[in-house]
């Protein structure tokens, strides 16, 4: 029974904060808000007593929702502004919309009153069409003659606007010719190069890499990077990557020797008293302790370094002026170190997460073009991300 009482409680408030949300939003403007509420409730059981409220709400903020909505297109209509096209469709859609809401849950009948309640629906087919033609006509008009503006913002803008176009009016006109040339042109071209101003040979794989911006993943809608110039491609920027110095470190050796003392368990040991007596539980049993012992392990301990840093710049180019827009200086640095042991004595005196250096050997040192190469791939890791915060055109 209290199960039973709980759920219809939290029902009845569910049901009371749903209904006041809706009167809220009615007493806002936030018409199409209650609409919404209001549809929802009576998706179900819409004749019980306990939807009346959302009827007649639903049926209030509809007809506020219709009159602000044509108000809204007659104030338009008669501004008669290109700008305010979109608007006059999308009103219309609005319109539509709402009904189209509303029509499967009728009749929703007024039990006081003995009606239904009132939506008077209206056909909007032809303003629909009207007004997205005109829509239509005025973004393809307004694309073409950006289209000669020569201004890669307003090829981007052209873009953007019959994609939308395209979008409410699929196949119109030479849509699709047009947006593949307002993308190529509103499209940013940028020519990758590096320069190596240090006295030592980079590995041809690692330059190579670095120059390779498919695996940057950087390209995007509007915005190209190439390596190699293309036969008929303009370029707009230029990006420089220019190696500053590289610093390879000798091979080192270092050895140590220390000794590690503690107590560790040996096995167990019957518990004594103060006067040298065994000590037994209440079962009469010896009670058994840990038996302790002092451990000691003498360690030779061998560690190989070897380090590798790498200092770069990038330079952003713009190359109408062939003038240096930004630096961004970068540094990387890869570490090689192997850290090896031998040891006599005990090994339980050693600290635990010691161990695995006892199972460890020399190993061959890495030669100074691996180094380089895999300082390399943390730099690339920059370059990346210096890119991905900086664009060319902001």
């Amino acid at each position: 029974m209290r199960k039973i009482t709980f759920i219809i409680t939290f029902f009845i408030l569910l049901t009371s904060c749903s209904l006041k949300q809706t009167k809220n939003n009615l007493a806002s403007g936030n018409y199409d808000a209650a609409i919404d509420i209001a549809v929802s409730n009576l998706r179900s059981n819409k004749d019980k007593k306990g939807k009346q409220d959302y009827i007649y709400l639903l049926e209030e903020a509809f007809a506020k929702a219709k009159e602000r909505d044509l108000n809204t297109l007659s104030f338009l209509s008669k501004d008669n502004h290109p700008s305010n096209l979109e608007k006059i469709y999308n009103t219309y859609l609005a319109l539509n919309d709402r009904q189209e809401k509303i029509k499967p849950l009728l009749p929703l009948k007024l039990i006081k009153e003995g009606r239904s309640a009132i939506f008077p629906f209206d056909n909007y087919t032809d303003g629909i069409i009207s007004s997205k033609n005109n829509l239509s006509n005025y973004l393809y008009t307004n694309a073409k003659a950006l289209m000669l503006t020569k201004n890669k913002m307003n090829y981007r803008r052209v873009y953007d606007d019959l994609v939308y176009l395209d979008k409410i009016n699929p196949n119109y006109k030479d849509v699709a010719k047009i947006m593949d040339e307002a993308q190529f042109k509103g499209t940013d071209f940028v020519i990758v190069s590096a320069q190596n101003e240090t006295n030592m040979i980079i590995p041809v794989q690692l330059q190579n890499d670095l120059l390779d911006f498919k695996s940057y993943q950087l390209n995007d809608k509007w915005t190209v990077y190439h390596s190699i110039k293309q036969k008929g491609t303009n370029y707009d920027f230029g990006m420089l990557i220019n190696f500053r110095s590289i610093f390879i470190s000798p091979e080192q050796i270092k050895e140590r020797e220390f000794i590690k003392e503690r107590q560790v368990v040996d096995g167990q040991r019957k518990q004594l008293d103060a006067n040298g007596r065994v000590v037994l539980d209440r079962y009469g049993k010896p009670v058994m302790i840990d038996n302790l012992v002092n451990a000691t392990i003498n360690i030779y301990e061998i560690r190989q370094f070897k380090s590798c840093q790498i200092t770069a710049k990038v330079d952003y180019i713009d190359n109408k002026t062939n003038q240096s827009i930004e630096s961004f200086p970068i540094a990387s640095e890869f570490v090689f170190e192997n850290i090896y042991s031998t040891y006599k004595g005990d090994r339980r005196a050693a600290d635990a997460n010691y161990y695995t250096y006892f199972d460890k050997r020399v190993v061959p040192f890495p030669t100074s073009e691996q180094m380089v190469y895999d300082t390399g791939e943390d730099l690339k890791a920059k370059i990346n991300a210096v890119i991905t915060r900086n664009q060319f055109r902001k």
